[in-house]
């Protein structure tokens, strides 16, 4: 069977297993003075883009995963309520209440959606209807993967989970030792060809999706350090896949690319960064934990260019669109800049909270970002 190609503080629970949040990891302890955000200049737009759509989720406080499938986006809210979305128009395909709390979504097919409840629950839906309920057994903060006619879900304990798309049995679970710590935040996980590839604390792994096997794996970062939280590496999403080829972060350590159908390290360099990465065929961008946006070289990882006009203003990770790479921020703003040079080609608004996930391109043309208050917007950039 062929699998379809996808073409703070902390909390410490009293197990091996730690889990810790961005805030502990970049220093924001009590009496420390928090760098005040780069003030924002006046912005003549270069590029064209005009708010189409606006739509309501409810708040949304955990890492989301904005789901795309063909023209449908995919998105949830703390309480439970999950929607699947016409990009076009913003208007609701169906809406369901799960009367449970979200932990991490939504993986979307189109037709299939999955998100993970702060139970521990994997919770498949379709057409507006629930199709199956099944127990993790360790708490999940990345989207699950449809594909395939498969869920496949990525647990804080470093365990692989896949499951039947329309039953929810459960067909395989690759489990391996979990490091003390592992982030509250969204790992990697995609497939390429017939490849499951999914992040395993500091490397990037190959699995067979019929079974769970590992295939290869390929390190983007190593632990170093003196200490558990030093020694920390986990990869965080999204990825950048271009043909064989995916890209990715480990956080505060590196980004480096892997050839998949070798599963081999192309090159790995270092870079401190707290959220995933997104490219194109000549460049990879990412926001690093200072507010700093950067544009590496796809061949060797080199810098093309960097840009110091969105410091400390908590960005999330970037997208390519279009002539931009769009970047949401901390009081609801989102920007493009130039992919050439990183210069601001056009600043647009939403509810003024802070963009909830990276933005995704859905439908060919609309732009779409999430707030943290929950308002789902649509744009249609040049």
């Amino acid at each position: 069977m062929k699998i379809q190609s996808f073409s703070l503080f902390t909390q410490m629970v009293r197990t091996p297993l730690a889990i810790v949040s961005v805030a502990i990891l970049t220093g924001c302890f009590g009496g420390v003075k928090k760098p005040q955000p780069a003030d924002l200049q006046p912005v003549t737009a270069l590029v064209s883009a005009r708010q189409s759509w606006v739509n309501r989720i409810g708040p949304v406080n955990f890492p989301l995963g904005i789901g795309v499938a063909g023209k449908t986006v995919a998105v949830a809210g703390d309480n439970g309520t999950v929607a699947l979305l016409d990009a076009q128009t913003g208007r609701d395909l169906w809406r369901l209440e799960l009367k449970a709390p979200i932990a991490a979504g939504v993986g979307s097919d189109g037709k299939i959606l999955a998100v993970v409840t702060k139970a521990n629950e994997v919770v498949a839906m379709q057409a507006g209807r629930e199709l199956w309920r099944q127990k993790l057994n360790a708490q999940a903060f990345t989207a699950p993967l449809v594909a395939g006619e498969r869920v496949f879900v990525l647990a804080a304990d470093r365990s692989v989970n896949a499951f039947d798309g329309q039953t929810g049995r459960k067909l395989w679970v690759h489990q391996r030792s979990s490091e003390p710590l592992v982030l509250r935040q969204s790992g990697v996980m995609l497939a390429v060809g017939d490849t499951l590839v999914v992040g395993l604390a500091g490397r990037l792994a190959g699995m067979n999706p019929l079974n769970g096997s590992i295939q290869w794996e390929a390190p983007i970062a190593t632990p170093r350090g003196i200490n558990d939280i030093e020694r920390l590496v986990d990869l965080v999403g999204h990825s950048s896949r271009v043909g064989d080829v995916v890209c990715a972060r480990a956080f505060q350590a590196s980004i480096g690319c892997v050839n998949t159908s070798r599963g081999n390290l192309l090159w790995a360099k270092p870079a401190n960064g707290l959220q995933g990465i997104h490219g194109d065929d000549r460049l990879l961008f990412g926001t690093e934990a200072d507010g700093t946006v950067v544009a590496w070289k796809r061949t060797d990882g080199e810098r093309a260019w960097s840009s110091d006009r969105l410091r400390y203003r908590g960005l999330t990770g970037p997208l390519v669109a279009g002539r931009s790479v769009v970047i949401g921020d901390a009081a609801g703003f989102i920007h493009l800049l130039s992919r050439d040079d990183g210069a601001l080609l056009n600043r647009l608004t939403t509810d003024g909270s802070a963009i909830a996930a990276d933005p995704v391109l859905a439908g060919g043309n609309s732009l779409v970002a999430v707030t943290r208050n929950g308002g789902i917007y649509g744009f249609q950039p040049e």
